[in-house]
Order: C-alpha cells, then sequence, then structure tokens
C-alpha cells in the first residue's frame, strides 16, 4: 500500500516535470528556427532569469494579489453557500433571486472592474469585490445541486425516525452534497486569482496584475512571462492546498488519479 502511494506521488510529480522540460525545449527550438526577437517572445533561459534577479519584487507582488484572491475567494464561497442553501429549502427565493444570479455571472467582469474600483476605491478592497463575485456562481450552482440531489427514499427513512429539517440537512444532505461543493472550491481557486488580476488591471499600484500592464507598456516581455509563470504556480499550489483539505474531509470518497 505504501509503495503504491509512492509510485502515485512520483507519476504526480514526475510526469508534469517532463511535460514542462519538453515544452521548454520545444520553446528554445520555436525560437530559434523562426528567428523570434526577444519582445515578441523570450527564451525561457531569460525568463528563469528574471526570476531569479527579481524573485523577491516578484513574491512581493504575488503576495498582494494572492491576499486579495484568498479573501475574495473566502467571501464569495461563504456567501455562496448561505444563498445556495436558502435556494434549496425555498423554492419561490430560488425563482425569484437565481436570474439576477446568472445575469451577475453572465456579466463580462471586465466592464464590472472600472465600476467596481469607482465604488471601492483603488486598493484593496475593489480587488476583493472584483474576486468574490467572478468566484460566486459555481459554488451557488454545485451546492444547490448536492443539496437537492438526494434519494427521496433516504428522506423518508429519515423522517421515519422523526428527524426535523435541521437533522435532516446536517446529517445527509450537507454530507451528500461536500463532493460538490469541494469541485466548486477547486474550480473557484483559479477565477480567484483571474479575479485579483483583472481587478489590478483596472487600477492597482502593486501586484502581479499591475506588474503584467506596466511590464506590456514598456515591452518587457521576460517580467511579464516571469509574472504569470509566478502567478500560474501560485495557483497551482492553491488548487493542491484545497485537493489536500478534500481528500481529508471527504475521506469516504475515492480519490481523484491525475
Amino acid at each position: 500500500m505504501h509503495k503504491g502511494n509512492s509510485q502515485r506521488g512520483l507519476k504526480e510529480i514526475g510526469i508534469p516535470i517532463l511535460f514542462f522540460v519538453g515544452i521548454l525545449i520545444v520553446w528554445e527550438v520555436i525560437i530559434f528556427l523562426l528567428h523570434i526577437p526577444e519582445y515578441l517572445l523570450p527564451r525561457p533561459v531569460q525568463i528563469i532569469s528574471e526570476i531569479t534577479v527579481n524573485f523577491n519584487s516578484l513574491l512581493g507582488h504575488l503576495g498582494i494579489t494572492m491576499l486579495e484572491a484568498v479573501f475574495g475567494y473566502i467571501i464569495a464561497n461563504i456567501i455562496g453557500f448561505v444563498v445556495a442553501v436558502i435556494f434549496a429549502h425555498s423554492k419561490m427565493v430560488e425563482r425569484g433571486f437565481y436570474p439576477y444570479a446568472i445575469a451577475l455571472q453572465t456579466t463580462p467582469i471586465v466592464a464590472m472592474a472600472p465600476l467596481l474600483v469607482l465604488w471601492f476605491g483603488s486598493g484593496l478592497a475593489s480587488k476583493i469585490a472584483v474576486t468574490a463575485i467572478i468566484c460566486f456562481f459555481p459554488i451557488l450552482v454545485n451546492t444547490i445541486k448536492g443539496l437537492k440531489f438526494v434519494d427521496e427514499n433516504t428522506i423518508d427513512l429519515f423522517k421515519s425516525y422523526s428527524a426535523n429539517k435541521w437533522q435532516i440537512f446536517v446529517k445527509l444532505r450537507l454530507p451528500n452534497s461536500m463532493p460538490y461543493i469541494f469541485s466548486a472550491l477547486k474550480i473557484s481557486t483559479s477565477l480567484a486569482l483571474v479575479g485579483a488580476i483583472v481587478g489590478e488591471f483596472v487600477g492597482a499600484s502593486k501586484g502581479i496584475g499591475y506588474l503584467i500592464l506596466t511590464s506590456s507598456y514598456h515591452l518587457e516581455t521576460a517580467i511579464m512571462f516571469a509574472a504569470i509563470i509566478i502567478s500560474a504556480i501560485a495557483g497551482v499550489l492553491f488548487f493542491k492546498v484545497i485537493s489536500f483539505i478534500e481528500k481529508k474531509v471527504i475521506f469516504w470518497q475515492k480519490p481523484e488519479e491525475f
């Protein structure tokens, strides 16, 4: 058993590393063969050099972006869960407000970001608001589905033992919805970073979005790629953290194979 887990762990780490090395080699070959200028597509060596030289600066900008992303993520998922519970227990409220939730999701966040900056200012609050809006819908939809997707015979069995609505919710509906909730939580890890960076595009003096924007103005493409790569790595780690928590909370579920 221990050997199997070790082999699975090696595969999870080794295969992505091999693919990454392959991508870098192809990247270098394409630049060499097509003579692509640095300002259009820098070499991987140049990007790695930028990450090494400006690591502290990149880490500082990433810290701001992650702070915005995590706070917005937490706020969105708490509110989304509460609203989903209300919707699952009241069809009238769901019919009345669900269309507005859909409208909020379908409105481009890029279009809303300037308005949120106007309302909340150019500090952390507006970026947290952008992140919360973009992370809200997945938790809402998945939680509603999880809470409703319960076998009626099981509900009848609970009622036959005089279980009230709260007991049915805590001991049946909530455990049943956990896989759906964690699916939404994992989806939202990437959305949270996207929301924070989009908010920084509109108005910020620090953060990964600000760094990408300013480096694009000065055609510092290597720095731009460095910022994108370090934010992508942070997104993967964020996803892994939620996946780890999922395995601990939903211990009865078979782990996903990657």
